[in-house]
């Protein structure tokens, strides 16, 4: 096939004031990326390409036109493309068509390109992977609360309770540090009886001299795991997690590493217990799955969460995560959260994530 690829921008609107570690979002733009065969273009395949603001080290003002810049040479080359690659091959294959340099800078454009041949190869029906996640099998999935006022984490704390989700996922480090203890113990007074498991998730948010204080002032309720307690880069993130009563997660500490011994000596030098996944931030698919063969050599867990992506993104991601025996929740529960989302089958039941049904919304402009 001769390769022929176009970009759509769309604005999705998030359906409530959605607070982040690095301020509020009123809206996320995504660009998606459709490719499809010159000689059969009814056969179309979709990725979703949306850095993140302060994490994607490609977002930027001029990351919009250095898409349509990208898009223009595919459109050139006018390359052929198999239909029955492997990720390894076709992580080859994105690196000769926008260049090796190109893809270690652009995640989240790795992503959308692997998305949207991967699409491509299946027929262009929003199968990313053959498994049984597509036939009805469900994904469990953490609740994510999110930040604000703490009346506010507290409803959806009670929300989430009450739909079924047994696994929350809480931001800490923006409030008072004792009031932010006030409601992981209203967690386990409450809900005593559910056995509700509790992940938190600090963004870098401790100061390195106080972090180990305050994470045995919080093993008190019982943690699961801690993401990235201190900023990314710093030397005592080693110590911290061989000193830390909470199991501690990396997930901004992976970003911009693309060489697999570069990930080796990452994972070997800091051991941490777990390691996040996302593939718009940690290289798509192929370089998470070196990720997780690492982890597992090591002996180091993980899971896979999805970064505001659509309900194009949060498709492959889950399609992908089902790639895995799944054992523990994983962070696939962001479909609902824009007003303006994509029709798709994805639907949450309990703390679940599941595909039922065929019917996928139309991408335009």
């Amino acid at each position: 096939m001769s390769l022929k690829a176009s970009l759509h921008k769309r604005v999705f609107e998030f359906s409530f004031n959605a607070r982040t570690s690095r301020g509020a979002m009123k809206e996320k733009t995504s660009w998606f990326i459709k490719v499809w065969d010159d000689a059969n273009s009814d056969c179309v395949g979709i990725g979703e390409c949306g850095p993140l603001p302060g994490l994607n080290p490609e977002h930027g003002p001029e990351f919009e036109s250095q898409l349509e810049s990208i898009i223009a040479t595919i459109n050139q080359k006018s390359v052929s493309f198999s239909t029955s690659l492997n990720l390894h091959e076709l992580n080859h294959f994105i690196k000769s068509l926008i260049g090796e340099e190109c893809t270690n800078q652009n995640s989240s454009l790795v992503f959308a390109l692997e998305t949207a041949l991967l699409d491509c190869m299946h027929g262009g029906n929003k199968l990313i992977f053959e498994n049984q996640f597509v036939t009805g099998k469900p994904l469990p999935i953490n609740g994510l609360i999110w930040m604000g006022g703490l009346d506010f984490m507290l409803q959806q704390i009670e929300i989430k309770i009450r739909d079924g989700f047994t696994c929350l996922k809480l931001k800490v480090g923006s409030h008072d540090f004792e009031k932010e203890c006030d409601v992981l113990q209203y967690i386990r007074r409450k809900y005593f009886r559910d056995k509700i498991t509790i992940r938190l998730d600090a963004n870098g948010a401790f100061k390195k001299e106080e972090a180990l204080y305050k994470l045995k002032e919080l093993a008190r309720f019982d943690i699961h795991s801690i993401e990235q307690p201190i900023k990314p880069g710093l030397e005592e993130m080693q110590e911290l997690c061989r000193q830390s009563p909470i199991p501690i997660a990396l997930d901004e500490e992976l970003i911009g590493i693309h060489d697999r011994s570069a990930k080796e000596q990452l994972l070997a030098r800091i051991n941490p217990h777990y390691i996040i996944l996302k593939p718009t931030l940690h290289g798509g698919f192929h370089s998470c799955t070196e990720w997780i063969q690492v982890a597992e050599q090591l002996g180091i867990g993980w899971w896979i969460t999805s970064a505001l992506e659509s309900n194009i993104g949060l498709n492959a991601i889950a399609q992908f995560t089902a790639q895995y025996p799944v054992l523990i929740p994983q962070g696939l529960g962001t479909g609902m959260i824009y007003t303006n989302n994509i029709d798709s089958p994805l639907i949450v039941e309990k703390d679940n994530l599941l595909y039922k049904g065929s019917f996928w919304g139309q991408i335009e402009d």
